[in-house]
């Protein structure tokens, strides 16, 4: 079997590339393309204005999609595209493993559409994308520090022939129809060079520090060191920094899972051939087996990953660094799996760690933050984030350009879901008592006078003095957010109206920043 090399550009342009500024220096665009995007105009006869933020694979989908669809988009990442989670992870793609659950529309689409990218983006050349067989394998670590090639249980002849570790009950749980990969942070790498020589997209290397809000709807980007991207609408695809993001961290809880991987290059790549493994590892000391994965890829390396645990996330990607421990573990899994990823016969090209985005529910959180106008989130894919991005991404493009998904319903991934959720669990008030008497202040002569008409004859929510219940209207007010999110077709457009004007006044009489331990959902301000 002859490898296949998939290699990225000698000299990648500078938003692939960690990038130091003078001190003295503002927040710099890196690269604008200066190609023109396919240009839908709304009310003000021009693209709309979309800010990504976030240069993962959700991020960078997102923005593809985007600005395909004619957005005028600029990605904003803090370090560098594909630096964390999006280029250190397996890049495995399942069709139907998430079948069964709220996911599986969203993976099946995400899946097929991996393909079509492929198609169109020469995915095999470009980032190693391919079709593979997986198998599930038990592995008994073997007492011995240098096991002998061909100790394999004899019942396993239907292994790969590189698996010749004490490998036993393997079974094939995909196959080429139902299970690919790609080298992810040449995926998400290539995207975005499309997204900016074809499409127009700016990419942005900076911190972004807050969403401006008037009245509701978005209207900029405030970006460390002072830089304002104006915007019609933004996405927060912040990966697992989603939870040190104070508008998201007061809706819902998003922890970081650590994972480890090291990538291996064999002295004789071309021995490997395309099997992705799923293992049960049991020590050699004892102990519940281990979970660890094993990825060939095209190449010419193997990625083998494991080790997880739920830490703190670093504010910099760039000071993630893997448990040297957990690292030690997975050398010695690749080489109880194979005498080809042995030390001496495969060379170690990276030992590394990334934090995967997890959710308190374990579904993604995809769809417009509730009470903010032209703010949308997607986070907490998980393990499942390369596999998801695609369709993650159109869904996202089509409810900001559209106002609705239709490549896949993004109702289980709703971000009001949690919203009552995190009310639940709290078990003190979520507005102080000096916040409850300001907001009681500013509502207690204001209500909605749903007769006011307009100039064409059309009746709009208005304001007249009606005093109301100062208790009624503060407890109105501190679970407005939670109302409007539970909102469905058969609640009436008049009181969508009078929760979004609760909203509204409770944003404006609160300002920030509120204790996030109280998950008040006004902390943004």
């Amino acid at each position: 079997m002859v490898a296949v090399v998939v290699s990225p550009p000698q000299s990648p342009p500078p938003f692939l590339r960690r990038t130091r500024f003078r001190r003295v220096s503002t927040v710099t665009t890196l690269i604008k393309s200066s190609s023109p995007a396919s240009t839908p105009m709304d009310h003000q006869n021009r693209p709309k204005r979309v800010v990504v933020c976030g240069g993962g694979v959700i991020g960078v989908c997102t923005a593809y999609f985007l600005a395909k669809s004619g957005a005028a988009v600029t990605l904003v990442e803090k370090s560098s595209v594909a630096c964390a989670a999006s280029g250190k992870s397996g890049g495995f793609l399942a069709l139907d493993w998430c079948d069964g659950g709220p996911v599986a529309s969203l993976a099946r689409a995400s899946f097929n559409l991996h393909r079509s990218l492929s198609e169109e983006l020469n995915g095999p050349q470009s980032y190693g994308y391919r079709p593979l067989t997986t198998l599930s394998v038990t592995v008994t670590e073997p007492q011995s520090q240098n096991p002998l090639s061909g100790s394999r249980s004899s019942s396993s002849s239907n292994l790969p022939s590189w698996v010749d570790g004490p490998a036993r009950s393997q079974r094939t749980i995909g196959t080429v129809e139902t299970t690919a990969q790609v080298h992810p942070q040449l995926f998400t790498r290539t995207l975005i060079s499309k997204a900016v020589e074809s499409y127009g997209v700016e990419v942005v290397i900076g911190k972004v520090e807050r969403v401006e809000v008037d009245e509701g709807q978005v209207n900029s980007v405030m970006l460390e060191r002072g830089r304002v991207v104006e915007s019609d609408a933004v996405v927060l695809a912040l990966g697992p920094w989603s939870g040190k993001f104070a508008l998201l961290s007061s809706l819902f809880r998003l922890s970081g899972l650590k994972a480890h991987s090291i990538v291996l290059e064999p002295k004789e790549p071309g021995s490997i051939t395309p099997h992705a493994l799923f293992l049960s590892y049991y020590p050699s000391q004892g102990g519940k087996p281990m979970d660890p994965e094993v990825y060939p890829r095209p190449t010419g390396e193997v990625y083998v990953c494991g080790m997880s645990a739920e830490e703190e996330v670093p504010d910099d990607p760039e000071q993630i660094v893997g448990n040297p421990q957990s690292i030690q573990v997975l050398k010695k899994v690749a080489s109880s799996v194979s005498s080809h990823l042995r030390e001496g016969e495969a060379q170690l090209k990276a030992e590394q760690a990334c934090f995967l985005p997890c959710t308190d529910d374990g579904v993604p959180i995809i769809g417009e933050v509730p009470g903010i106008r032209g703010c949308y989130v997607a986070t907490g894919h998980s393990c499942w984030g390369i596999l998801n991005g695609p369709a993650t991404g159109a869904a996202m493009a089509e409810l900001v350009l559209e106002g609705r998904a239709s490549i896949v319903d993004l109702s289980p991934f709703n971000p009001a879901r949690h919203c009552l959720f995190l009310r639940q669990k709290s078990e003190t008030p979520l507005l102080s008592n000096d916040h409850q008497n300001r907001v009681t202040e500013s509502l207690a002569n204001t209500t909605l006078d749903p007769t006011t008409q307009t100039g064409d004859g059309s009746s709009t929510p208005g304001f007249h003095l009606l005093p109301l219940d100062s208790r009624l209207l503060s407890q109105l007010a501190a679970l407005s957010l939670d109302l409007k999110a539970q909102v469905t077709e058969k609640w009436s457009s008049l009181c969508k109206d009078v929760l979004t004007v609760l909203t509204y006044w409770a944003c404006q009489t609160l300002p920030g920043p509120v204790d996030d331990s109280k998950a008040n959902p006004f902390a943004h301000r």
